[in-house]
């Protein structure tokens, strides 16, 4: 099974479909030496999708898209920095390959989003929340378990203490601490404070299966040529 991870970072989402049982193929506008999906095209993620339609539509089993997510985060809206509004038009071209998606976005993005469903890392059995969205196309997400938040979240900035849940942003204190709760061990700051953790998209992975079944598929040599 062939699953793309459009807006791809360095492969957090990546690994969790890998769990799953895909074959992972990443895109992103930046290079990202630390990927860590199973192949990687440097290009601008939209574009990409829309010049390898066909191919898509004959091989691809599940598209992931996280679009960057500054235009909806609080501190980008203090500083009034603009950001373009990615959402609308990832949605637009993913429904329009025919193939299974998930579009995954920060809280501040609801209004954007259709529906979504909310993944919190207290569900994992991580110690920190995270809390991220997921609108889908073409099947139905179920919530897990949302534990109430019991726990204090550490101040910015600040190591965590015990009994508290970490909060990865900016430039958080325990990089290895982050590295093992979200089970990234190749990831550097910047690519663990933009992540989905792992266990996110093997959650969604695997309830897609469950619903739909695998479709296998082979990635020719010519992809992304």
């Amino acid at each position: 099974m062939i699953a793309l991870d459009l807006f791809c970072c360095q492969g957090g989402a990546t690994r969790g479909y890998q769990q799953a049982g895909y074959r992972v193929v990443g895109i992103d506008i930046e290079d990202q030496p630390r990927y860590i999906g199973d192949e990687f095209w440097q290009a601008d993620a939209l574009a990409w999708v829309d010049q390898h339609m066909d191919w898509i539509r004959a091989e691809v089993s599940f598209i992931h898209a996280s679009p960057p997510c500054q235009r909806y985060s609080r501190a980008q809206k203090i500083q009034q920095r603009e950001h373009p509004d990615l959402i609308p038009p990832t949605r637009d071209l993913l429904n329009a390959t025919g193939v299974p998606w998930v579009i995954e976005n920060v809280e501040e993005a609801r209004p954007e989003l259709r529906d979504p469903v909310l993944l919190c890392g207290a569900s994992f059995g991580m110690t920190t929340y995270r809390h991220r969205l997921f609108e889908t196309g073409g099947w139905t997400l179920t919530a897990p378990d949302h534990p109430p938040h019991t726990a204090p979240l550490t101040k910015m900035g600040r190591p965590r203490r015990p009994g508290d849940f970490a909060h990865y942003v900016g430039n958080f204190s325990g990089v290895d601490e982050a590295r093992a709760d979200m089970q990234m061990p190749w990831a550097s700051r910047d690519g663990l404070r933009e992540c989905i953790p792992p266990a996110y998209a093997r959650y969604v992975a695997e309830q897609h299966l469950a619903g739909h079944g695998p479709a296998p598929a082979a990635i020719p040599a010519a992809c992304g040529a």
